[in-house]
């Protein structure tokens, strides 16, 4: 690849401390953990986002935090990539997924939102739902013998246990891979390497 080839790796979550280690922000978790494996800084304030960026195999890399919350995180990507210009195939959104078991990472290649806010407004701003995703399993909430249980939408904003906070450390180094992968290889083989295997 050119040195000038650039990559655009975004976490969503929604802004401000009381947000902070909750399910729905897992995202901001692994832009926040690769940027620091890697020595880069996510601080610097543009297009309503926290980004920072660093060169990995001879390519741009931008790291990027919508901070317009989620339910918007598509005005403040769309921002990004038209400014950069790069191409959506060099797009990649981590979020966090009901649908996947606890610590699970799923590569997508591109699809609908399914329910996911921020994906939706994502699709919306773009005009396209051609960008990679990785998907974070955060589970369901647990449904007690009389069939109830909490809110999907309480549970996505609340802290995440000890015990969730080890499996997405357990996790960490497979996310790191899959992004390398992503950048280095595309989509296909990023997929193809990552699904169904957990560290």
């Amino acid at each position: 690849m050119a040195s000038t080839d650039i990559f655009l790796i975004a976490g969503l979550g929604n802004p401000g401390s009381q947000y902070h280690r909750t399910r729905h922000n897992i995202g901001f978790y692994f832009v926040d953990y690769f940027a620091e494996v890697h020595g880069w800084r996510v601080d610097s304030k543009k297009m309503q986002g926290l980004f920072g960026r660093g060169s990995l195999h001879d390519v741009q890399v931008l790291l990027l935090k919508p901070q317009t919350y989620m339910n918007l995180s598509g005005s403040c990507l769309r921002a990004f990539v038209d400014y950069y210009k790069i191409p959506l195939e060099h797009v990649l959104v981590m979020h966090d997924d009901i649908d996947l078991h606890p610590g699970r990472i799923k590569m997508v290649r591109q699809g609908g939102a399914a329910g996911h806010n921020g994906i939706r407004s994502i699709i919306s701003h773009l005009g396209s739902e051609g960008f990679a995703r990785m998907k974070i399993g955060v589970g369901r909430p647990l449904i007690d013998e009389a069939g109830q249980g909490q809110p999907v939408d309480r549970y996505v904003l609340a802290k995440m246990s000890t015990h969730e906070e080890h499996l997405f450390h357990q996790q960490a180094s497979l996310v790191e891979e899959a992004i390398a992968l992503f950048i280095t290889r595309g989509i296909n083989v990023c997929m193809n390497q990552i699904n169904g295997r957990t560290n």
